[in-house]
């Protein structure tokens, strides 16, 4: 089963994540989300298989977070709409494996790379 990594480069997390999966030798599609922002529909379906509401995943410590978005009270698909509008509001790295997502930014979450 082929393994996806949401990566964004300028990220120590995300290129750590990286790094796992390029070391278990299994094969795997890297998704520069800033380059090519998710869609909406995307956005939802990585959501369902986290098991996570919009806000779980938003990068509160951007600078887009606390300009635009800090202290307003959105609904989810709101914050869908603003992950679509500036994919950098979204946690990375997140790892697809089949029906499974998650964010791998912990050592046990990138132990689940290893043990693939």
């Amino acid at each position: 089963m082929k393994t996806v990594i949401y990566h964004n480069n300028r990220c120590g997390k995300s290129r750590c994540a990286l790094q796992v999966l390029e070391e278990t030798g299994q094969p795997f599609e890297v998704v520069e989300y800033l380059k090519t922002p998710l869609t909406a529909v995307e956005i939802r379906k990585l959501l369902k298989k986290m098991g996570k509401k919009p806000l779980e995943i938003i990068r509160t410590k951007e600078a887009v977070f606390k300009e635009d978005f800090q202290g307003k009270d959105l609904t989810d698909e709101a914050w869908i709409a603003a992950m679509v509008e500036h994919p950098i509001l979204m946690e990375r790295p997140i790892i697809v494996r089949g029906e499974e997502a998650w964010i791998a930014r912990d050592e046990a979450a990138l132990e689940r790379l290893r043990n693939g």
